[in-house]
């Protein structure tokens, strides 16, 4: 189940990440791995996080590989530290879209918001490369902690896309 898709002037976003090269099917592995290792990064160095975790798509190929990154937003930039690397999402107008319900529902909340955005004549900062469609700001934030609400049917997602300038 989706919301109605909203246009939201964002700041940019400092942020800790993890970036990784995977299939489609392989995000969960990826997400098992990044996520505990950021978490016990910003426990180790005492710092907070400044909002939800989030995967950024940066260059999607859908029927090949997906390079993302696996981040957690911080209130200051931070220094490279292992693979833990600082990133920054990018000031400006996104189409957003709330996604509520288990994860297995946001490639239909994507195409959602992709055919909404579409019907309105908004454009995404989006552009062809030979390894795929190069994102420049495509996120699904996690806005609800599923170890703190265990019922699948309560988990919020917010699913962003920064429209072209």
């Amino acid at each position: 189940m989706s919301q109605e898709p909203r246009i939201e002037e964002r700041a940019a976003q400092h942020y800790a990440g993890i970036q990784a090269t995977v299939p489609m099917g392989g995000i969960s592995g990826a997400i098992d791995e990044a996520f505990p290792e950021l978490f016990g990064w910003l426990g180790k160095t005492g710092t907070a996080p400044a909002g939800p975790p989030f995967i950024r798509f940066l260059v999607i190929d859908m029927e090949a590989l997906l390079q993302i990154e696996l981040g957690v937003p911080v209130a200051e930039p931070m220094t490279e530290s292992g693979r833990v690397r600082p990133g920054v999402l990018p000031a400006g107008r996104y189409v957003v879209l709330r996604h509520t319900g288990h994860y297995d529902g946001l490639i239909d909340a994507n195409a959602a918001l992709q055919q909404w955005a579409h019907d309105h004549s908004l454009e995404f900062d989006v552009r062809d490369t030979p390894e795929g469609s190069a994102w420049g700001s495509r996120f699904e934030e996690y806005v609800t902690d599923p170890s703190a609400e265990p019922d699948p049917g309560k988990w919020e997602t917010d699913v962003a896309y920064l429209l072209r300038g």
